[in-house]
């Protein structure tokens, strides 16, 4: 039986691997990204200066076979990720799209597709509404709200499926009690999504060990979401619901690129601190032309299971003043329960497990808002966002 590779053969592999100036390994000059192995198939970049990127060419062909040749290897993808030269910006935080790299790597790429991918922006087959779940900072129950407002909408009888699209912290497997389950591959490049609790769920997660550190730069991020977006077979969906990376970034601003987001609900609890970097994020997507459907105020308030003593551990209605100024609607309030936390860590989401306890019915209230939201910036006709990066 063929030993399966692991991501120490494949360094190994690529120390016999001269850098650009045959000088020193690619592995020892640091130019190898985050290996990503999947059934037998590798995928990582090599970091480039970007004047040099097509004289390079015979770099990655002799990366790719040296990978391909470690035993049970089935395919190597090797792709030159070029570094932006000193003094110039980065695309994504500061929206200048000046990152120099032609096209990159993720566990989903096929030669070109990267590139290829980031000039077609259009809608996912299938999907009739995509919903942004999103927050400017992390640690505020993101993506826990985004599970249980997807459960949510599923229960007013929608088809809805869920995107992880926090690579460097993807939760989803973990959330819906998926760990350790990989996709299976479909015909025409296409990947089969995971489904739990009625839910169509991909995630990198999927993909890569949750102790895995995803080292990857922003057009690698970019190529991902494009791939994990269009690359799935989500079939017939009434609303994807995408949990973005906290902040404002690359991923941010590649969704609002690639397809047409319906709009954005932001997640924030009540203390100040957190409501300065969600009035980020909403002002962000206000920028871009994505709809804001509307804040949620989670870890609202916490009422002692035992005494029924009520705290306000991180303060109470600051997200609900904060849309009344800004101007957006409130879409409700989640208290800090041990139960969530609890089915969270399980994999059993509250709404899906406890449909008819007070934090399962405060999700509900907050999907029936945001849906009502979304009907009506859709009977106003607004355009699709179209950004241009700049190059």
């Amino acid at each position: 039986m063929t030993e399966l590779p692991t991501k120490e053969h494949v360094l190994e592999a690529l120390k016999h691997v001269k850098g650009p100036d045959l000088a020193g390994d690619i592995v020892s000059l640091g130019l190898v990204s985050e290996v990503v192995i999947h059934k037998g198939k590798v995928y990582f970049a090599i970091s480039v200066d970007p004047a040099r990127a097509r004289e390079l060419e015979a770099l990655r062909v002799a990366a790719e076979k040296a990978v391909e040749a470690v035993p049970g290897v089935e395919k190597a993808t090797v792709t030159l990720t070029a570094d932006r030269a000193p003094g110039t910006a980065r695309s994504g935080g500061n929206g200048s799209g000046r990152d120099a790299a032609p096209h990159s790597g993720s566990p989903f790429t096929r030669p070109g597709a990267a590139r290829d991918a980031r000039h077609r922006p259009g809608g996912v087959p299938g999907v009739k509404h995509i919903i942004a779940v999103a927050s400017g900072k992390g640690g505020v129950g993101k993506s826990t709200t985004a599970v249980n407002l997807a459960l949510a909408l599923q229960g007013q009888g929608l088809k809805v499926g869920i995107l992880d699209a926090d690579i460097y912290g993807p939760s989803m497997p973990r959330l819906l009690g998926l760990k350790g389950q990989q996709p299976q591959q479909l015909g025409g490049n296409k990947l089969e999504p995971m489904q739990a609790y009625g839910l169509k769920v991909m995630s990198m997660g999927f993909l890569v060990d949750e102790e895995t550190p995803m080292i990857w730069r922003g057009p690698m991020v970019m190529s991902a979401l494009s791939q994990m977006l269009k690359d799935v077979a989500w079939g017939e969906l009434d609303v994807l619901v995408v949990d973005m990376p906290p902040g404002t970034g690359d991923a941010q601003l590649t969704m609002a690129q690639q397809v047409p987001l319906a709009g954005a609900v932001i997640v924030s609890t009540p203390q100040d601190l957190a409501l300065i970097d969600a009035r980020k994020g909403l002002n962000m997507f206000r920028k871009v032309n994505v709809p804001v459907l509307g804040l949620v105020e989670n870890m609202s308030t916490f009422i002692c299971p035992h005494c029924g003593e009520r705290s306000d551990i991180f303060g109470h209605g600051g997200a609900k003043s904060e849309a009344s100024r800004l101007g957006v609607p409130f879409l409700g309030e989640v208290p800090l329960t041990l139960a969530i936390r609890e089915t969270s860590d399980a994999g059993r989401p509250v709404v899906a497990t406890d449909p008819k306890s007070p934090a399962a019915a405060a999700y509900r209230e907050i999907a029936t808002r945001a849906w009502e939201e979304l009907e009506r910036h859709k009977a106003a006709a607004r355009p699709a966002p179209n950004i241009v990066m700049e190059g």
